[in-house]
C-alpha cells in the first residue's frame, strides 16, 4: 500500500494556484503508481481551526463553522476542477478527528512528553507559529513570508519535548539522505513500542529536495521545545486540551494529527509546501516518535508559485484563482503548465503571457502532431494503421528507436518524483516525432506505389510511439491521454478531425 497525503488546506481564504500545485503533484504520483500496479490511498482535506479562521468569520458576520463549511466545499470542488482524485477528504472539525487528537495528546502526556510553563517570546499570526528569540532576531523581528512584524506575547502554554527527540530525528534524516528516492519509497519502516526508540533503530525520513534536509538539520541544531497550546482567551476556535478547558490545542498539533485518521500509516509520500516543512520534519516526527509510530518515508517539498516574479499576496492583489486559469483553456492545459513549467521542488512563476505561450506550445507540439499524423493515416490508408504491427517496422533503422526503451529516462524522473522533468522528457519525444515527419516528408512517399510500404512502416512506427507516449502522459494529462489512445487504436486509426487544443483568441488580463 502506498499512502499519499497532501498538506490540508487552511480555510481562512479561497483556493489559489499554490493549493492546486499541491493537489496536482499528489494526483500525478497517485496515477503513476497505480499505473505501475501499486495499491494506493490518497488523503487530503481542510485545516479548519485557529485564530485566523475565527477572525475571518467574525469579519464576515458568520460563525467559524459556517465559514469552514463554505470554504471546505471550495477545496473539494477544486479537486474536481483539476480532474484530480482522492480517496479520503478529512475535515479537522470532524468529531472523529477531534477525538483522535485528544487521544494523541493524552498518549504523549502519558509518555512524559508534554509539560506546561509560562511562555514569553515571539509569534507570527500569519504562520500561526512560535519563533525562537534567535530566529526572531535573525529575521529582524519580521515574518519573511507574511512581511508582518512578529508579535511579542506572554502566556501559559503546554510544550512538547521536541529537544528530547532531536537525536533520533537527526539520525532518521541522515539515514534518509543515504537512501535513493526509490529505495526510500519502497522501504519498510518499523512500528515500535514507545520507549524502544534510540538512534540505532531503523527509522528514516527522506526529504526532497536534499538541500531542504540540510536546512532542517541546521534548524535542529537550535530547536527548542514546541508550544502546542494557546490560552482559550486568545484562541477559542479549536480543540480543547484534555483536562484543561482553559487551553486550546495549538493548530499544528491538531492539523498534523489528520494523517493518522484513516489508519493507513505510515505514509509513503507526504507532499507539502516549503513554508510548512519545519513542522512536518521536526514537530511531526517528534509526535510520531513520542507515540511509538513509524516516520513517513518521504517528504516531497515544493516551492511557491510566484506571480510575475512576486510572491502572491492579498495585500498586493496578485492572488491567482485556479478557477480563472482553468476557464481560459481547460483543465489539461492548466495541468500542463503547472506540472511542466513550475519546477517540482523549486519556486516557479506564473504570468498570463507565459501561460498563453505554454498553451501554444501544447497545441503546436502535441495537438498538431496528433492531427497531422491521424489525417495522414486516414488519407493514405483509410485509417487502417494500427499501433501494434511491429513486424512491419525495420528494427535495423536507427532513426526508428524502440520507444519503450527510450522512456527509461522518463521513468527515472518519475521514480525520483521529478515530475516537471518527466513531462519535459515526454514532450521532447513528441518534438522528435514532429521533426522526423518533417524530415521524411511522407506526403512525397504517397505519390508512388513503390514507396507505399515505406510510408506505411513510417506511419505505423510514429502512431505506435505516439500511443505509447500517450499512455505515459496519462498521470499528467488524463483526458488528453484518453483522447489520443482513442484515435491511435491497436488495429486502426479512428479520427474525426477534432482539434485537441484549439487556439481561441484571448486577451491577456
Amino acid at each position: 500500500m502506498k499512502y499519499i497525503t497532501t498538506a490540508i488546506a487552511y480555510l481562512n481564504g479561497a483556493p489559489h494556484v499554490g493549493h492546486a500545485l499541491d493537489f496536482l503533484l499528489a494526483d500525478v504520483l497517485n496515477r503513476y503508481q497505480k499505473s505501475r500496479g501499486e495499491t494506493t490511498f490518497l488523503q487530503t482535506g481542510t485545516d479548519e481551526h485557529g485564530q485566523k479562521v475565527a477572525s475571518k468569520a467574525k469579519a464576515l458576520g458568520i460563525s467559524p463553522q459556517e465559514l469552514c463549511d463554505e470554504n471546505s466545499a471550495l477545496f473539494r470542488a477544486l479537486w474536481q476542477d483539476l480532474d484530480a482524485k482522492y480517496d479520503y477528504f478529512i475535515r479537522t472539525t470532524n468529531p472523529n478527528h477531534i477525538k483522535n487528537c485528544q487521544e494523541i495528546w493524552l498518549k504523549l502526556a502519558e509518555n512524559g512528553l508534554i509539560y506546561k510553563k509560562p511562555y514569553h517570546g515571539w509569534y507570527c499570526e500569519g504562520c500561526e507559529s512560535f519563533i525562537t528569540e534567535t530566529e526572531a532576531r535573525e529575521k529582524n523581528f519580521t515574518c519573511p513570508i507574511h512581511n508582518q512584524p512578529l508579535q511579542e506575547i506572554s502566556e501559559d502554554n503546554y510544550f512538547l519535548k521536541v529537544t528530547a527527540l532531536i537525536p533520533q530525528i537527526k539520525a532518521a534524516i541522515e539515514r534518509g539522505r543515504a537512501l535513493s528516492t526509490l529505495d526510500a519509497l519502497n522501504g519498510e519502516t518499523t512500528a515500535r513500542s514507545v520507549g524502544t526508540a534510540d538512534p540505532s533503530d531503523d527509522q528514516y525520513l527522506k526529504i526532497l529536495p536534499d538541500f531542504r534536509a540540510s536546512e532542517i538539520l541546521n534548524l535542529l541544531e537550535k530547536s527548542e521545545d514546541v508550544s502546542i497550546s494557546r490560552p482559550k482567551s486568545q484562541v477559542s476556535w479549536g480543540i480543547p486540551v484534555p483536562n484543561d478547558p482553559d487551553q486550546t490545542m495549538y493548530v499544528w498539533i491538531d492539523a498534523l494529527s489528520n494523517y493518522l485518521t484513516t489508519g493507513h500509516w505510515p505514509a509513503s509520500t507526504q507532499i507539502i509546501g516549503k513554508d510548512i516543512l519545519r513542522f512536518h520534519a521536526i514537530t511531526w516526527p517528534a509526535i510520531l516518535l513520542g507515540l511509538g509510530l513509524p516516520l513517513p518515508r518521504l517528504l516531497l517539498t515544493h516551492g511557491f508559485v510566484n506571480v510575475d516574479g512576486t510572491k502572491m499576496s492579498k495585500s498586493l492583489g496578485n492572488v491567482i484563482s485556479p478557477t480563472e486559469v482553468i476557464a481560459r483553456y481547460g483543465t489539461d492545459a492548466f495541468r500542463f503548465y503547472f506540472l511542466k513549467y513550475i519546477p517540482t521542488c523549486d519556486d516557479g512563476d506564473f504570468t498570463w503571457a507565459k501561460y498563453d505561450a505554454a498553451y501554444n506550445d501544447l497545441a503546436n507540439t502535441l495537438g498538431n502532431l496528433v492531427s497531422r499524423l491521424a489525417n495522414m493515416n486516414n488519407k493514405y490508408f483509410a485509417g487502417l494503421i494500427g499501433t501494434q504491427n511491429e513486424q512491419s517496422i525495420d528494427k535495423s533503422d536507427d532513426s526508428l528507436p524502440n520507444i519503450v526503451k527510450s522512456l527509461a529516462k522518463y521513468h527515472h524522473f518519475m521514480q525520483n518524483l521529478d515530475f516537471s522533468d518527466a513531462l519535459t522528457e515526454l514532450f521532447n519525444h513528441f518534438r522528435d516525432i514532429n521533426a522526423e515527419i518533417d524530415a521524411a516528408k511522407p506526403w512525397t512517399l504517397a505519390k508512388s506505389d513503390d514507396t507505399l510500404p515505406e510510408l506505411r512502416n513510417l506511419l505505423e512506427n510514429w502512431s505506435s510511439r505516439v500511443a505509447t507516449l500517450a499512455s505515459a502522459l496519462a498521470p499528467f494529462l488524463p483526458t488528453t491521454s484518453q483522447k489520443i489512445l482513442a484515435i491511435f487504436q491497436p488495429e486502426k486509426t479512428v479520427y474525426n478531425g477534432e482539434i485537441l487544443f484549439p487556439k481561441p483568441e484571448t486577451t491577456t488580463p
